[in-house]
C-alpha cells in the first residue's frame, strides 16, 4: 500500500465514523479547534495526521484508534 492509498482509506475510516456520530465537518472541526477544511483534507486523503492527533480525534468521536486506523477493504458503516 502507498502513502496515498492509505491516506484515502483513512480518510474514509474518519468520514464513516463521523457520520455514524451524526456531526458535520464544522461540527467536528469545532470539537477539534481545527478549521473544517482541515476535515475535509483529511476525509479526502490529502492530509496527513500525527499518531497523536488520529488518537485525539479517536476520543473525540469515541472510537478506538483501532477503528480509524483499520484498513481493511470490507469496513462499512
Amino acid at each position: 500500500m502507498d502513502k496515498q492509498t492509505l491516506l484515502k482509506k483513512f480518510g474514509k475510516n474518519v468520514k464513516l465514523e463521523r457520520v455514524k456520530q451524526d456531526l458535520t465537518q464544522e461540527q467536528l472541526a469545532g470539537i477539534m479547534d481545527v478549521a473544517q477544511n482541515y476535515i475535509a483534507n483529511i476525509e479526502g486523503g490529502k492530509a496527513n495526521m500525527s499518531l497523536g492527533k488520529v488518537l485525539e480525534l479517536a476520543n473525540y468521536l469515541n472510537v478506538k484508534i483501532e477503528t480509524l486506523l483499520n484498513f481493511d477493504d470490507d469496513y462499512t458503516i
